[in-house]
């Protein structure tokens, strides 16, 4: 009995320990815990860094939440992107093509201006516009032909121009008229006494001044050459000018003496590889000369004995003969180198 009471009493005892311990744990297990309520301030305070106070489960939620919007941000971002590079393509593209096509057009522009520039230089012959004086100085070779006359002749020839002609024992006698001094006259009855054709050429003043005188040399068969209307240097002005200033004195001379003009001489001998072409263009045959001397000063005349020495000393086969109507001095000996010449085996021919 004893022993069941101790039991009993054993047990309450414990029984009681167990619940006074469970009243005490209660509260522990109820009481608010404080750790976010208290660190709320001191978020707000010192601004860290939030990841300092997400747990790790609301960390690892957090940064799922920033990775997603990261990654609709970027989506968002390549989108837009995406919508624009086409644009600028497109933009570069069109510019790139307006390059092109302004370069092909630049080009193409560039290409023709090139092509009128040579158009236009060929139609003026393309050829050398330098202006060059005529003078038959320079050696001679084993016939008395004179090198500046041969070799103007084998480089100018083929435009029909006449610097010296075939190396036969023939002279062709021609006078140069720009004005009259009254001495054609007296030289045209020489010429007539002797039988020897020559060519005169005339300028416009003179054709028109002079008509008595050009309808002889016509009616007496020699010929009129052309002198230009001005006497201008050719090289000097344009090729429309140029063919002016032939043409002109041509047609008045057909229209007033029924008389086509063929042979040309260039005012003071100046010309171009491009003049003597036009000239060629025209019709026309250029002569030049093989001899010339300073006969044309009507003030200063050369003397007559002096003169005769030069002519005949420079007398050439093929020569072409440049003498100056208005001069005093080759009026009184044309008779005589005329006689002279013809006895040393030369014929006086007439210009084909």
């Amino acid at each position: 009995m004893k022993k069941m009471i101790s039991m009993i009493l054993t047990a309450a005892l414990l029984l009681t320990a167990f619940t006074g311990c469970s009243r005490e744990a209660e509260p522990q297990n109820t009481q608010p815990e404080p750790p976010i309520e208290q660190s709320a301030p001191e978020v707000s305070e010192e601004q860290p860094d939030m990841k300092d106070d997400v747990q790790p489960d609301e960390q690892g939620e957090s940064q799922e939440r920033n990775d997603s919007l990261s990654g609709e941000k970027e989506d968002e971002t390549e989108d837009e992107l995406s919508m624009e590079k086409p644009s600028e393509q497109e933009e570069a593209e069109e510019t790139s093509q307006s390059e092109e096509q302004q370069e092909e057009e630049s080009t193409e522009q560039s290409a023709q201006t090139q092509s009128e520039v040579v158009t236009e230089q060929t139609s003026v012959q393309g050829l050398d516009t330098t202006k060059l004086g005529w003078g038959p100085g320079g050696p001679v070779d084993e016939d008395n032909r004179p090198s500046g006359a041969t070799s103007y002749q084998e480089k100018y020839g083929q435009y029909g121009a006449d610097f010296i002609r075939e190396n036969e024992k023939k002279i062709y006698l021609t006078f140069d008229e720009g004005y009259e001094n009254g001495y054609t006259g007296a030289i045209l009855d020489v010429l007539l006494e002797k039988q020897v054709p020559a060519v005169f050429f005339v300028t416009m003043p003179y054709v028109k001044s002079e008509p008595e005188l050009i309808q002889r040399m016509i009616d007496e068969g020699h010929i009129v050459g052309n002198h230009s209307v001005n006497h201008p240097s050719f090289p000097e002005i344009s090729t429309e000018e140029c063919k002016s200033e032939v043409m002109e004195l041509h047609d008045y001379m057909k229209e007033n003496y029924g008389y086509e003009m063929s042979l040309f001489r260039f005012p003071m001998g100046e010309f171009s590889e491009a003049d003597l072409s036009v000239l060629q263009q025209l019709g026309y045959k250029s002569v030049f000369w093989s001899f010339a001397y300073r006969d044309w000063l009507v003030d200063d005349q050369p003397d007559p004995q002096e003169a005769i020495q030069t002519i005949e000393s420079k007398c050439h086969p093929g020569a072409i003969y440049l003498l100056h109507a208005v001069s005093k001095t080759n009026t009184e000996i044309l008779g005589q180198v005329i006689d002279d010449l013809r006895a040393q085996g030369y014929t006086f021919c007439a210009y084909e």
